[in-house]
């Protein structure tokens, strides 16, 4: 079961609005009971039932405004590299993007998304061994990202909600950026013909994407399908699947919306 499902959560609203208690609904809903609470709170902030300073508001809790090209990227990079941290020790739910130090340009698009998406917060970045982990706050997290749940993304389903499928179908360029951005890399292939006796090296770019999700390599070739870049399955192990881009203007695409990391 999805415990954050769209289906489950408006369930447990509507056993909540009846008077239910919490406790009773996460038993019956196999839920936490903190998600409930979480869940109660947001619908009575959203009716106005909540007294005191209201933080801040979501696009999908509340109806704010959202930067839905930054929002594309970021879930791309979501679920290429990204993941959500929710414990007991922290309250609130944290957005973490873990990038190489190599990469300078990747962080900073990632900050800018993170805060575009969630204005009244900011992007920290964590040093660690090579890499930075770029990283927001936010208690609309669960909201924006209902892929979110227990275990691996590639051990379970990813589907994208309706109203994230409209996002992406508008920005799709933006998602694809953000998945080869996590996930992909641009190299630049080499091989030596014969001709006329002398021997030539020619050099030809090209793209990978790499995921242990078979849903989420759906996701990457039906936004490549959409904008008409050509692909073909690469080589696949045991851990991962792979997603090759080669063709000449496929690639010319690809250079003009994505580029490589830098």
């Amino acid at each position: 079961m999805n415990l954050h499902g769209t289906a489950v959560r408006e369930r447990a609203l509507a056993l909540l609005r009846g008077g239910a208690r919490n406790a009773d609904v996460a038993r019956a809903l196999q839920v936490p009971r903190g998600t409930v609470g979480y869940w109660k709170h947001l619908d009575r902030a959203k009716r106005g039932e909540c007294p005191g300073r209201r933080g801040p508001m979501c696009p999908r809790c509340d109806g704010r405004d959202l930067d839905e090209a930054a929002y594309a990227y970021l879930l791309g990079l979501y679920l290429g590299d990204g993941h959500i941290v929710r414990n007991r020790a922290m309250r609130v739910p944290s957005l973490s993007v873990t990038c190489a130090e190599s990469w300078p340009g990747l962080i900073d698009d990632c900050a800018r998304a993170m805060e575009a998406v969630l204005p009244d917060n900011t992007a920290t970045r964590v040093r660690r061994q090579g890499c930075r982990e770029v990283k927001i706050t936010s208690r609309h997290l669960l909201c924006l990202f209902p892929q979110h749940g227990p275990g691996r993304k590639h051990e379970r389903t990813i589907a994208l909600e309706p109203w994230q499928q409209e996002i992406v179908d508008a920005h799709t360029w933006a998602f694809i950026r953000g998945l080869v951005h996590s996930d992909g890399c641009r190299i630049t292939n080499w091989t030596e013909k014969t001709i006329g006796g002398r021997r030539k090296r020619y050099e030809y770019p090209r793209y990978f994407f790499t995921n242990a999700s078979a849903d989420i390599i759906g996701l990457f070739t039906a936004a490549l399908d959409r904008v008409g870049v050509a692909w073909r399955a690469g080589n696949q192990s045991r851990l991962a699947q792979n997603v090759s881009v080669a063709r000449k203007a496929s690639v010319a695409l690809m250079d003009r919306h994505v580029g490589p990391k830098h």
